[in-house]
């Protein structure tokens, strides 16, 4: 298969950890006979430094005339109230997915039974997990209306959805869910907000097309504790925008670290991969970054394109990594690998897992021999 690919490192440690998903995916080209392209350009703050704009006309171009796009991260050293939100660097993100016209947001949650000491939560709580939250991207509060008084001292975020906008994504949820386990959870507040009612009501009308699938609804105070509490019970959750953002950042504490979740945002024409965490400006260009989700969104990515072999080859290298404790320093503070190391072990694993020559106790990464 050919693919055009391209490769929005973005800001903060953006760069090195999307140079490991490059290496990665060069590897399976090579081991499966691919051939992948990728081109470099800009977003968020160094696009905003170079060209003025987070998202570069030429940058949206790109996107729209490839095949996917290899995303890293947006943002500034400094996000205080003084940053003007409609210049801000995830303003990039934010334009490119509406450009794209990307709806869902898909963040699959599956602990490492090797880092299950790593989260704050206890292994007999969050042992055997394995969900994915469908978060909607299209609209909600970061998208509708927005106002604020001449004084500052008055401020709203209108939350809007359509019924077009809930039942794309719903469709999608449901299909996934007939994949796993046969659940879907909607996470809203319908006790209160009518966009939640909505929700509701969109998506008991789409269940009877499932019959197969078993259909729950949650509040979201609620959901977020059931997440903490008992994760075990969850399949596909299902909700908006913000609700979302929160809960799959919150997710992220029972596979002990940030640094491990991927994720794929898709559209009807146009999907993009991206690491879940920020840009972590304090480790930038200090070879200490946790690459692996960045290299789990490559391969959400060939996921996304039925490459099925390929993308478990992938995640068999990451656990690979993991067993033989070849990770960074978030996952193991005596590690003295780094994120060139872990990309490089990564990779030379997908090329020849047999002739990897690796001494945990004395030998680099760097130094490993493929013969």
């Amino acid at each position: 298969m050919n693919l055009k690919i391209a490769a929005l490192s973005g800001d903060g440690i953006g760069p090195e950890v999307v140079l490991q998903a490059k290496k990665a995916l060069n590897a399976i080209a090579i081991v499966f006979d691919h051939e992948f392209i990728f081109e470099d350009a800009l977003i968020g703050a160094i696009a905003i430094e170079k060209t003025g704009n987070p998202l570069p006309e030429q940058t949206l171009n790109l996107c729209l005339n490839t095949d996917a796009v290899l995303f890293g991260t947006v943002g500034a050293v400094s996000q205080g109230p003084e940053i003007d939100i409609k210049s801000s660097p995830i303003q990039g993100l934010l334009k490119l997915r509406q450009a794209l016209g990307l709806y869902a947001n898909v963040r699959p949650i599956k602990p490492y039974n090797d880092l299950l000491d790593l989260s704050p939560l206890k292994r007999k709580i969050i042992e055997d997990t394995d969900f994915v939250i469908f978060r909607e991207i299209s609209g909600g509060s970061y998208f509708s209306e927005k106002k604020i008084n001449e004084q500052g001292t008055i401020a709203s975020d209108l939350c809007e959805y359509t019924e077009n906008e809930i039942i794309r994504i719903t469709h999608l949820a449901f299909k996934t869910a007939q994949k796993r386990k046969n659940k879907v959870t909607l996470v809203d507040k319908a006790s209160i907000l009518e966009t939640s009612r909505l929700w509701r009501k969109v998506v008991k009308e789409i269940s009877a097309s499932y019959p197969e699938v078993a259909v729950e609804f949650l509040l979201v105070d609620y959901a977020a504790m059931q997440i903490i509490m008992n994760p075990k019970q969850f399949d596909v959750i299902l909700t908006e925008n913000l609700f979302g953002d929160i809960l799959s950042d919150e997710a992220s504490v029972i596979t002990g670290a940030i640094g491990l979740l991927p994720s794929a945002s898709i559209g009807n024409e146009s999907a993009l991969f991206e690491p879940i965490h920020g840009i972590f400006s304090e480790a930038k260009r200090k070879n200490i970054a946790n690459p692996i989700a960045s290299i789990l969104s490559a391969a959400m990515l060939l996921e996304h394109f039925g490459l099925h072999l390929e993308s478990e080859k992938v995640y068999e290298a990451v656990q690979k990594a993991i067993e033989l404790n070849v990770v960074t320093a978030d996952l193991n503070p005596y590690s003295k690998f780094g994120t060139n190391e872990v990309g490089d072990f990564i990779a030379n694993y997908i090329l020849s897992k047999d002739d990897l020559y690796f001494k945990s106790d004395n030998v680099y990464i760097g130094q490993s021999t493929i013969v």
